[in-house]
């Protein structure tokens, strides 16, 4: 699952209204006049919170007539949990397992350094994208590396920084949002922690 989907999921549910009304919809769908009447709130504070809710994938929505009736949205909600534990733990177990293996290490860096041969210019332009999915995120990897941890770049600077690189920065911008290298809120990018990348040296 996204990094991004996963901190939507954990900000919808870091308010106690929310959480009640999760719980009261657990018990089966209700509309937001009874929702409102049982937490004690105006029907207008629901509709705010339901909208965090639905944006979040929490909650489902269904109208009849002039009444609009709320669900869980079961799935997300119990895949978004398991997903959270599984990028803390996953994410430690592979590089530990790495770090203990200074033969896996060594075959990494000749798998690493083939692959920038092959798709990296003597310039540091790219020859082109990589369309294997490994290899790609090897190249990735090396571009975000010289990006300023803890900077916010606006969509702008992005842009011109991976113009350096490649002139298809829309798909390489997208790209570094959808493997996790990057976080996007608000036209706003910045560096994720390397912990948090999506990790070439898993796959095969």
């Amino acid at each position: 699952m996204q990094l991004e989907k996963l901190v939507a999921y954990h900000k919808a549910l870091a308010d106690p209204t929310r959480i009640r009304i999760l719980i009261l919809l657990s018990e089966g769908e209700l509309n937001g006049q009874a929702l409102a009447q049982r937490l004690s709130v105006t029907p207008a504070t629901i509709t705010h919170h339901a909208t965090k809710l639905r944006a979040a994938s929490l909650i489902r929505e269904r109208r009849d007539k002039n009444t609009i009736y709320f669900s869980l949205d079961d799935y997300f909600i119990r895949t978004s949990g398991a997903a959270t534990a599984d990028l803390i733990y996953r994410r430690g177990t592979e590089r530990k397992a790495a770090e203990a293996d200074p033969a896996v290490a060594e075959q990494q860096e000749k798998t690493r350094n083939s692959v920038l041969k092959s798709f990296v210019q003597a310039d540091g332009r790219l020859k082109s994208i990589p369309a294997q999915l490994k290899k790609k995120l090897i190249v990735l990897e090396e571009m975000v590396k010289r990006l300023e941890p803890g900077r916010k770049y606006g969509e702008k600077e992005i842009n011109e920084f991976i113009k350096t690189f490649h002139e298809d920065f829309a798909t390489l911008r997208r790209e570094f949002i959808m493997h996790q290298y990057m976080f996007r809120e608000d036209g706003i990018y910045e560096l994720n922690p390397p912990e948090l990348w999506e990790r070439w040296e898993t796959l095969k």
